[in-house]
């Protein structure tokens, strides 16, 4: 079973990236805001527990999440495998899904990380919310900040997935179809 975790800064093209990931080695995609809707669309106690933090604005506990997961690869045994869009997001969410997956005997296969040039990040965002109509994607200032975050946050995991040979960085830069092709590259060697 192939499982993909895909990273990258804000502009990095994950949702593009991700898209034809799934399509090219038939994966099943698992976004946790996916997962955090359709759980409390269908009123499942993980997805009412859900609600209650969601509804105060705080974050879902780690282990509803996790719980959430779980019933996805349970439903989904047949697979052949999962691309994980923004999850983990720390080193105990990452501890958290490896315990899971390695339970169910289908571990992460690598961690693919979209390294892309800042400033190249900022034109695409700009551009992008131009159409998007998402504000956080119109300001300079906000989208520089976004960037900050994610490499204050996301540079641990790197060293997580890194110790255990499973960190792939891929250069993020050039056309969807080069940045396609190296992703195919080092997806076909795992």
């Amino acid at each position: 079973m192939l499982n993909l975790v895909l990273f990258g800064p804000p502009g990095a093209g994950k949702g593009t990236q991700a898209d034809f990931l799934i399509e090219k080695f038939e994966l099943t995609h698992l976004s946790t805001g996916d997962l955090l809707r359709s759980e409390i669309a269908a009123n499942t106690p993980l997805g009412l527990e859900a609600k209650k933090y969601m509804d105060k604005g705080e974050l879902v506990p780690d282990e509803v999440v996790i719980g959430m997961i779980g019933n996805k690869l349970e439903a989904n045994k047949e697979v052949k495998g999962f691309i994980f869009d923004g999850f983990p997001r720390t080193v105990a969410q990452a501890e958290a899904l490896d315990n899971l997956l390695n339970g169910n005997g289908m571990p992460v296969s690598g961690m693919l990380c979209l390294e892309v040039e800042k400033q190249e990040l900022i034109d695409r965002l700009l551009t992008r919310g131009k159409t998007s109509g998402r504000s956080d994607d119109q300001d300079e200032s906000i989208i520089e900040n976004r960037i900050q975050v994610y490499h204050e946050k996301t540079s641990p995991l790197k060293d997580y997935y890194l110790a255990q040979d499973k960190q792939y960085s891929i250069d993020g830069m050039g056309t969807i179809e080069e940045i396609a092709e190296r992703l195919s590259e080092t997806v076909n060697k795992l």
